[in-house]
């Protein structure tokens, strides 16, 4: 394999897109019960990580663009780091480091990425990485950092099987296999079948079309949706102005949540007919339309829109690095105060995305400005970033519990990067049967985002009281439930701690004749 790759052009977008005020890089942390074997765990980066060449590659540029080169200096030592947080070493101290590394750009002389083991005081270590997202994607970047895991403690169980093997990660990034080239002719499902490979050439795509005269029909499908998809685009407008949009700064600040368990989120999800996601995305509005109304702000009518990003991989591309997603626009119904009514709300909005060719449509525009000049893809991006508040991603982890180095992975954890002015970024993140809240902020927009995610629970908690106290099918209709409360005595539906759900769901299940087997496998998930 040659010493020198030629960046793709989506990624070329991502590698450009850093600002002072917001770096295109993901941040994770690892946290860990009891302390990790240090030689084992430089053992496993070399064996595991190191194996996909482009945690060895430096980005240079040349006349043409940008191209992965052997750093002939490659020193793990460089890139792996024991650090000491302030006393005492809790959650606050992990928490300010985070948000100090999320402004503190890597070294761009190096391989782009970056891990320091630091001890704490809430029960073990924390693995801290920090990885440019112009290497990969985030679906991409979990399957690489969760490959280095066991399933055993020892290490003698099975690697997780997040990643395919050295062959297929050190897959051709040529322009024949950029994702953009294939996504601008083949945008989703069905287009993709009629679709053909632009590597063979317009010539090769006109000669088959004179020969398949049927194929232009399905071309001029695809290209009029895709028109439409413009069209909105270009006219969406921006969405509610609130404190948690304007202009930000290099500061950050992070937080997370108390982990959610799964399996009640997909019982409380089977009754009401919605995916783990639509839950998800319902339950980070309400959550942000407390705060508002806690801050004192009018949250009539107001909508926050997130760009959600969709994840394109094929089977085909597993194990390879590389970005492979689409970014969708979901507005989120923070003016709507009654949570059934907002969950349908959310869940009518992503079905209308389903069929949509946004994700594709916004993959190839990365593509196109990834070759464009770079004043051009700022002026691009910036109007993409003005139409939205917030970045908000769903990323699918292992099942069960994972052992890194002799220690047990408890929580894995990371936030994603917001281009242009955007100031929030949402993550969500699933791990051995829980669900855990992520949030980076603009210190100056959100100084508080511990406030935010302490709400994501009571959100939840709401929707299950109402499944385990109404009638199946009041349940339909979120403003018959409103006035049925209302006529109540007066009792809070938001409670601090759930009833014991596992047990309360099960009943509620039965009761309703509702499935008595929940898919493992189900929840919209997004890249």
């Amino acid at each position: 394999m040659a010493s020198r790759e030629r960046m793709s052009s989506v990624d070329t977008a991502w590698l450009r897109m850093d600002r002072p005020t917001n770096l295109m890089q993901i941040i994770g942390v690892m946290l860990f019960k009891g302390q990790l074997d240090y030689g084992r765990l430089r053992a496993t980066i070399e064996q595991r990580m190191l194996k996909f060449r482009r945690f060895r590659q430096l980005v240079v540029a040349d006349g043409s663009g940008y191209v992965w080169q052997d750093d002939p200096d490659f020193d793990l030592d460089r890139h792996l780091h024991r650090e000491l947080l302030p006393a005492p070493g809790g959650k606050t101290e992990l928490q300010h480091y985070l948000a100090d590394l999320a402004s503190e750009p890597l070294n761009p002389n190096r391989p782009l990425w970056d891990f320091r083991l630091v001890d704490t005081a809430i029960g073990g270590q924390a693995l801290i990485m920090r990885l440019h997202h112009s290497i990969a994607d985030g679906i991409a970047m979990v399957g690489v950092i969760l490959s280095m895991a066991d399933d055993a403690p020892d290490g003698g169980g099975e690697a997780a099987p997040a990643v395919a093997d050295e062959a297929n990660a050190e897959a051709s990034d040529g322009e024949g296999d950029d994702p953009f080239w294939e996504t601008l002719w083949g945008p989703v499902s069905d287009a993709k079948t009629a679709s053909l490979r632009l590597a063979a050439s317009l010539r090769d795509k006109y000669q088959d079309l004179v020969q398949n005269p049927v194929k232009v029909l399905d071309y001029a499908r695809v290209a009029g949706a895709i028109a439409g998809e413009v069209a909105k685009l270009a006219i969406m407008p921006d969405d509610s102005h609130t404190r948690l949009k304007g202009r930000p700064g290099a500061a950050k600040r992070v937080a997370w949540s108390e982990a959610l368990p799964l399996p009640h989120i997909k019982d409380v999800g089977k009754v009401l007919g919605c995916s783990v996601n639509d839950l998800l995305l319902s339950a980070a509005a309400g959550a942000i339309r407390s705060y508002l109304v806690d801050k004192g702000d009018d949250v009539e009518g107001v909508e926050i829109r997130a760009m959600v990003p969709v994840n394109m991989r094929r089977p085909k591309d597993a194990g390879k690095l590389g970005n492979r997603f689409g970014l969708v626009a979901v507005e989120l119904p923070v003016g709507i105060e009654n949570p059934l009514a907002r969950l349908y709300a959310t869940r009518a909005r992503m079905e209308e995305l389903k069929g949509s060719y946004q994700a594709a449509l916004t993959l190839s525009i990365l593509g196109l400005v990834g070759m464009a000049p770079h004043f051009v893809q700022e002026q691009v991006l910036d109007l993409l970033a003005s139409k939205a508040t917030a970045v908000m991603t769903n990323v699918p982890g292992p099942k069960s519990a994972l052992y890194l180095a002799g220690a047990k992975l408890a929580e894995p954890l990371f936030w994603v990067p917001q281009s242009g002015n955007i100031g929030i970024g949402v993550s969500i993140l699933s791990y051995d049967n829980r669900v855990q809240f992520g949030l980076i902020t603009d210190r100056k927009l959100v100084p508080d985002p511990e406030r935010i995610v302490a709400r994501f629970a009571g959100e939840f908690e709401k929707l299950l009281l109402l499944v385990l106290m109404e009638p199946v099918e009041r349940l339909a209709d979120p403003h018959s439930v409103e006035a049925g409360l209302r006529r109540r005595p007066a009792r809070s539906t938001a409670v601090r701690k759930p009833p014991q759900p596992v047990a309360g769901a099960g009943r509620a299940r039965s009761r309703r004749a509702a499935a008595a087997a929940v898919d493992p496998d189900e929840g919209g998930k997004t890249g």
